[in-house]
């Protein structure tokens, strides 16, 4: 081919291959685009599912603690009165009829005693399941009122570490923090073998840290084995926006790293 000619064909190719890479490069781009497109649909499927679970754990979870509620107070209203009417009834059988009979009046003693038992149970469980303090006196004053009926009952060891004031948080954090570390605490009596707990509450950057510690036995190094308590624990901690890392100490016993915005 004469050099006229091969100047003439190259002229002539050089726009076709020009348009061929620039739709190859458009190929290209297109197809990360695509990618990206289709990767930003998954991340938000994936936050949209994220955050219908979470919505359906809170509902969940409202839902228990209306019904909690419901229940605490029907035993505090009828359960709770009944028993007191009891109690009066029988302080007025003892001082009409005590007299009479040493085993009558010891008998009356005996059912009265009962029926206080009782009526202090009733109250303790209502309180768990709905602590009348918490929405009064706040979550502080809640705790250092329950552990101070656990330490005095001689069960167990509780320090806890606290900021002075934690009123800032809302209704339902504050409830939120309280059932989890009360089943926390219930399974370190139940479970851990433990004789201590030490609890730490420190406000960092916009955050509430709080470490959760005992000296029982620990968690089992199977993953698969961590209870529907622990569970529960992570779904309440996730409504509220917060995360909770559960593990063991270097000396093998259980710990709780809970952390709350606010």
């Amino acid at each position: 081919m004469e050099p006229n000619n091969q100047v003439t064909f190259i002229n002539t190719l050089l726009p076709f291959v020009g348009i061929l890479f620039l739709i190859a490069i458009g190929v290209v781009f297109l197809t990360q685009q695509f990618r990206k497109n289709l990767y930003r649909k998954q991340l938000e499927q994936e936050e949209l599912k994220k955050k219908h679970q979470i919505e359906l754990l809170r509902s969940s979870i409202q839902a228990q603690e209306e019904e909690r509620k419901r229940i605490a107070q029907d035993m505090h209203d009828e359960m709770g009165a009944a028993l007191s009417i009891t109690r009066m009834h029988l302080l007025q059988a003892e001082r009409k009829h005590g007299s009479e009979s040493e085993s009558l009046l010891s008998d009356l003693q005996l059912i009265r005693s009962l029926t206080e038992s009782s009526l202090e149970s009733m109250r303790r469980i209502s309180h768990e399941l709905m602590p009348a303090q918490l929405e009064k006196f706040g979550l502080i004053k809640t705790l250092e009122t329950v552990i101070e009926q656990l330490v005095g009952a001689g069960t167990i060891e509780i320090t806890l570490h606290t900021p002075s004031d934690l009123s800032f948080l809302d209704h339902s954090t504050q409830l939120t923090l309280y059932r989890v570390l009360m089943e926390l605490i219930n399974n370190t009596i139940k479970h851990a073998g433990a004789d201590r707990i030490e609890i730490t509450m420190n406000l960092e950057s916009q955050s509430l840290k709080i470490l959760f510690s005992d000296n029982g036995k620990g968690l089992s190094d199977k993953l698969n084995e961590k209870g529907l308590g622990l569970k529960g624990i992570e779904g309440r901690i996730s409504v509220i926006g917060g995360t909770v890392e559960i593990g063991n100490n270097s000396n093998g016993s259980f710990n709780a790293h809970i952390s709350v915005p606010f």
